[in-house]
């Protein structure tokens, strides 16, 4: 049986942390900024932690190496 491949997409958009969870980039940071607050753009600013519901689905796309 042939290796699983990592699917790209997702390997340069996740981050694996230590204990297993996913970091990711927040949404809603690539234009229309002047409807956003100051806290609201100051918070999507770096990387936050996926959703649990989600973490499953996208480790399967990144876990073959």
């Amino acid at each position: 049986m042939p290796k699983m491949k990592t699917n790209r997409a997702a390997a340069k958009r996740f981050k694996k942390t230590a204990n297993g969870g996913l970091k990711s980039a927040n949404a809603y940071t690539s234009h229309r900024f002047h409807g956003k607050t100051k806290k609201q753009r100051r918070q999507l600013r770096g990387l936050s932690m996926m959703d649990k519901t989600n973490v499953k689905r996208y480790k399967k796309l990144i876990q073959a190496k």
